[in-house]
């Protein structure tokens, strides 16, 4: 058995989901230009920090001298020498 559904009430529902439609592309407007908090992980500053703390490191650079160069805390940059270990394990393993 078919729901009969009539001309006048398929438009109206046309119109509804039309409607709500407007309303989700304007919610996602919102959420792409949004600007996220916290740490921005790997964007270009970080990248140019992280590839600074690799020469530096790699020249044989403390974690003090690194980190004043870049003027960051020593905490941040022994979240780059973590990332460099996880790194340097994956290529190792590969």
């Amino acid at each position: 058995m078919e729901k009969v559904i009539t001309l006048e009430k398929a438009l109206k529902r046309i119109e509804e989901l039309e409607n709500e439609n407007a309303e989700l592309r304007e919610e996602l407007e919102y959420y792409k230009n949004r600007k996220l908090s916290g740490r921005q992980k790997h964007n270009a500053k970080w990248m140019a920090i992280y590839n600074d703390f690799v020469a530096g490191y790699e020249s044989g650079m403390t974690m003090i001298e690194i980190a004043r160069r870049n003027n960051v805390s020593e905490r941040t940059i022994y979240r780059y020498k973590a990332y460099y270990d996880k790194m340097r394990k994956v290529e190792v393993a590969e």
